[in-house]
């Protein structure tokens, strides 16, 4: 009998280990609704005041830099807590399409994630006009806004703002 249920269980996993390659060979063509950070009805505000005093300072600031470029007033919350400014549906080469904000940022524990459309290649004499900071693949990460040079920082927005209603399909 223990050999049935070795033999019951390999042949389930095996099924299990079929069903997750089919999915990930076929990419939805369709609205990802399951896109994992989504926009939500928190208010901005609440996000800010929750921030330690000097941290809150900062993003306040950048929440002032962010509406004033997108011309987004109010902004909104994308999960609990990223604060994104402006709107735009996303399509990608793949089929997969999702609404994102235009420019937007975070509070992390190491640093301010501010995030953006990427591509910081392309923008070598800009990132080293900026100060201190690190970069992942759509997001720039700073300690203090302090640190960095603020026109150069407010140029990286608006840049990435243009990219990001060229990419929109609205």
């Amino acid at each position: 009998m223990p050999k049935k249920t070795t033999k019951k269980s390999t042949t389930k996993t095996a099924s299990k280990k079929t069903k997750k390659k089919t999915k990930k060979k076929t990419p939805s063509k369709r609205y990802d609704a399951n896109n994992k950070t989504q926009k939500t009805d928190a208010k901005v505000q609440a996000y800010l005041d929750s921030l330690p005093e000097e941290r809150r300072t900062d993003c306040v600031k950048i929440a002032e830099i962010m509406r004033t470029i997108t011309k987004d007033s109010t902004g909104a919350m994308w999960g609990t807590s990223i604060v994104g400014f402006g709107s735009t549906h996303l399509v990608y080469e793949t089929g997969r399409e999702m609404d994102w904000f235009q420019a937007g940022f975070s509070s992390r524990k190491q640093a301010i994630s501010i995030y953006l459309m990427g591509n910081f290649e392309a923008r070598e004499e800009l990132m080293e006009k900026l100060g201190p900071h690190k970069c992942g693949k759509g997001c720039l990460y700073i300690k203090r806004l302090d640190d960095v040079h603020l026109p150069t920082f407010k140029k990286l927005i608006r840049e990435s703002c243009k990219a990001m209603k060229k990419a929109s399909t609205d």
